[in-house]
């Protein structure tokens, strides 16, 4: 983490939100989360894409240790949701950082595998080759190669790779991650409206339980 300066930058503000307030942590007092605390409301909220269903809006990068951490217990928690939230996933693009082009070539190889309705079956793939086997993916030719490798075909991959669409949702990203105001990776935003992460929820394994409450609070609102 201390390669780059966001990791650092992470890994500090999650170190000190879990060690300087215990409220936070929550282990002790079990209180409901709380705004300013365990969450954070929006300067600007921002629309959802989806009436039916509370979105829930995760910015990941793969490079990130915190993001690997979240991957299973957010698909199990959105499992757990699936007839009343929807999950959308946004690689993270810190704008001006020192991560930010490998990070755009990481958010690049998601939209690729996004397109071609593949991120449920290779996301934690993805996670494991970068963080456990130092894969590089950051290039065309080193994230077909390992698509290949992963059984996806080859030309396919090239094609989405190479597309106008997964260009503009890698711009888009940027964009999203300047909206939404985010300020550590991972982050999750709740109906465009409430944001919480690692640092405030008291650590990732307390992510599911402010989840649900930002959840409950939307949803009581809509009755």
């Amino acid at each position: 983490m201390s390669k780059a300066l966001l990791r650092s930058t992470v890994m500090l503000a999650v170190a000190a939100g879990i060690a300087a307030s215990p409220v936070q942590a929550g282990a002790a007092t079990h209180q409901p989360p709380s705004e300013g605390a365990q969450f954070v409301k929006l300067d600007h909220p921002q629309p959802v894409h989806e009436a039916a269903r509370t979105e829930a809006v995760e910015f990941f990068w793969y490079d990130c240790s915190h993001s690997e951490l979240l991957e299973q217990p957010l698909q199990t928690w959105a499992e757990k949701h699936r007839a009343d939230v929807v999950l959308r996933r946004v690689p993270g693009i810190w704008p001006g950082s020192r991560d930010e082009s490998a990070q755009r070539g990481h958010a690049r190889l998601y939209y690729t595998l996004e397109r071609l309705g593949l991120v449920e079956r290779l996301q934690a793939s993805v996670f494991r080759s970068v963080h456990d086997d130092k894969v590089d993916l950051l290039t065309e030719a080193t994230a077909t190669g390992w698509a290949a490798r992963h059984g996806v075909d080859e030309q396919r991959f090239r094609e989405a790779y190479r597309s106008a669409e997964v260009r503009q949702s890698v711009d888009d990203a940027a964009a999203q991650f300047v909206r939404y105001g985010v300020n550590e990776l991972p982050t999750v935003v709740v109906q465009g409206e409430y944001r919480t992460s690692p640092s405030r929820a008291g650590g990732v394994d307390r992510m599911p339980e402010v989840l649900d409450y930002l959840v409950q609070q939307e949803q009581l609102g809509k009755h």
